[in-house]
């Protein structure tokens, strides 16, 4: 499996302009289409997990899921798989040695023997990600709709962050909230100041990463500018933890003009799906 694969021959010929964008992880699953003559988005939807399920069980879980939803013999112009997981590690691009990936991973994850390892690079931000793809599912994947692409959500997210805050100067701590998984990310000046993944079981669990996180950088959680989005909204608990000891909270709402138009009825779309689209 390379980064962008080749079609194989018995792959039917797309007969939509429609881009299909999912999302894996081990807490949940989801996906969005795309029309792209339109640029509306014509169907998102998502499904979460009671318990966080092992590597190997991904693959059944995808396949019920499109199959529920009636797109897994559908065929789409451009498909593009998003990794969610914490086997990841960020390095400079000046630093980063090809021939030599497992290095940038073994002193913060669990490698196996057979595991992937892939990188993506966080265009404009002389940054490299580097980390283990959930295999079956990219065999699958190719399996039902030939060419696609593939990579992981901290390199979308960091860039799509990165380039939301154009022209600001300030210092903005930015939480993707998931479900068990929220990912820091704390930006100065269109520069990346950190980026980490924790898994979390409670709302206490959630404010002492975050709080551990601001502290690394030796910030100022009173006046730092916290910006939550994902699966939290004004109001609910972690939102009010949030408020308890970071006065300057708000739910990020990303720009209008940089993604397409919506309007579900199952509301709110997952900020690292939007960017892809």
């Amino acid at each position: 499996m390379t980064k962008k694969t080749t079609d194989n021959s018995t792959a039917q010929v797309a007969d939509t302009f429609q881009k299909l964008s999912i999302q894996v992880s081990l807490n949940g699953l989801s996906f969005c289409i795309l029309d792209t003559i339109s640029n509306t988005i014509i169907d998102a939807q998502n499904s979460v997990f009671e318990n966080e399920q092992p590597p190997h069980e991904l693959q059944k879980r995808l396949k019920k899921f499109l199959k529920n939803h009636k797109i897994d013999r559908k065929r789409f112009n451009e498909v593009i798989v998003i990794h969610r997981n914490s086997m990841f590690s960020l390095v400079p691009r000046s630093l980063f040695d090809k021939e030599e990936p497992a290095n940038y991973l073994k002193f913060n994850t669990k490698i196996l023997a057979d595991d992937q390892i892939v990188h993506d690079e966080v265009q404009n931000y002389e940054i490299v990600n580097v980390y283990v793809p959930f295999s079956n599912v990219n065999n699958y994947v190719f399996d039902l709709y030939g060419e696609f692409e593939f990579q992981h959500n901290a390199t979308i997210t960091i860039n799509s962050l990165l380039n939301e805050q154009k022209g600001a100067k300030d210092i903005i701590c930015y939480v993707n909230v998931g479900y068990r998984q929220m990912d820091v990310v704390i930006i100065s000046n269109k520069k990346l100041l950190l980026y980490n993944s924790f898994d979390f079981n409670t709302k206490e669990d959630f404010i002492y990463y975050l709080l551990f996180a601001i502290e690394q950088l030796k910030l100022d959680p009173h006046i730092l500018p916290l910006k939550l989005f994902g699966a939290v909204e004004e109001g609910d608990e972690i939102y009010e933890l949030c408020y308890r000891y970071i006065k300057n909270v708000s739910i990020f709402i990303p720009s209008k003009r940089n993604y397409p138009v919506f309007d579900l009825n199952e509301g709110s779309i997952d900020f690292t799906i939007l960017s892809t689209l």
